[in-house]
């Protein structure tokens, strides 16, 4: 529960963030929120705890927007698709050097969605788990997957609603809600059964793990890091920091991108390094200038692609050391 109620926070401040700066509509803010919390009430009770001006919420006589958020997103989108890559990484599907495809393994009872792209020549590769954002599995973690595949590595991207149907069976607005009531419990869990399906591939060094993750899932990035003892390194990209409770069950090298003008996330930072010094873990902390959070997603409106390239460059020379 608590850890249910830290992601919903996150996601609230966070879309609240996006609606000041005009990345989303304020219909857009206001039914996201209300896909988190449930209610119209509930909704006006978050977006005040988060420093939103009554002036900004709906009105009394607004319907709510989850009331039939299936009909309503096809007749009225509120979201703005993303755009193409505009990454100088970006690997295309039909690359040659990269072989992917939807997968599935097992996880207890249930079938978990993936995408597994891996180097087209034959051999034996380290291997990289990848989270996604709050968005689910877009077109562009696939990409992040293709382009850890273009370096030598077998990459797995799970859809973290694969029991809901996965991502793309749902109105955008909602996957964030839906993520957060799974729970990041069943998010670690999913991940760990990767890892271990993972180990059943002969193309896979089981022995050389790595994960990151992006936003929401720079937060998980960091709960498998504390449930995963054969994770060997980890780049969790400006996500919600662990319980530093927790830090000391980490084995894992960890880099910790940030952004410099992502100040709600940059807040936790202090404790948490003080806890993985605390705990001798293997860490390095970086800060990027002059950008916002989620500058590496190049499908979205704070791409900056100076410092996503570096941060790139920074993970991959981060797992070379530590996978």
């Amino acid at each position: 529960m608590k850890e249910t109620q830290t992601f919903r926070k996150y996601l609230i401040e966070e879309f609240y963030d996006d609606y000041r700066e005009g990345e989303i509509s304020r219909r857009t803010f206001i039914r996201r929120v209300a896909f988190l919390t449930g209610s119209m009430a509930a909704t006006i009770a978050a977006m005040s705890a988060v420093g939103c001006r009554p002036i900004e919420l709906p009105a009394a006589t607004e319907p709510m927007p989850t009331d039939t958020p299936a009909a309503e997103a096809a007749a009225q989108p509120t979201s703005v698709p993303p755009t193409d890559p505009q990454s100088p990484l970006s690997v295309a599907e039909d690359d040659p050097d990269v072989a992917a495809s939807d997968i599935t393994f097992p996880n207890g009872d249930a079938e978990i969605m993936a995408y597994l792209a891996q180097p087209a020549a034959e051999g034996v590769y380290p291997a990289i788990l990848v989270c996604h954002e709050n968005r689910g599995l877009t077109v562009h973690i696939r990409d992040v997957a293709r382009r850890f595949a273009k370096n030598g590595y077998v990459a797995l991207a799970v859809d973290l609603l694969a029991r809901e149907g996965g991502t793309d069976a749902h109105d955008r607005d909602a996957v964030p809600g839906l993520l957060t009531e799974a729970g990041a419990d069943r998010h670690v869990s999913d991940f760990v059964a990767g890892s271990e399906y993972l180990q059943t591939l002969d193309f896979v060094d089981g022995e050389r793990l790595g994960m990151i993750g992006f936003c929401f899932g720079g937060g998980i990035t960091w709960r498998v890091a504390t449930a995963l003892p054969t994770l060997s390194a980890a780049a969790p990209f400006y996500g919600p920091a662990p319980e530093v409770e927790q830090v000391p069950n980490i084995n894992a090298a960890v880099l910790g991108v940030y952004a410099e003008q992502d100040e709600r996330i940059n807040a936790g930072i202090e404790p948490l390094e003080a806890a993985l010094e605390a705990a001798g873990t293997t860490y390095q902390i970086n800060i990027y200038p002059g950008v916002n959070h989620a500058f590496h997603n190049d499908t979205g409106q704070r791409y900056n692609e100076e410092q996503a390239t570096q941060a790139w460059e920074d993970a991959l020379a981060w797992f070379a050391e530590h996978v």
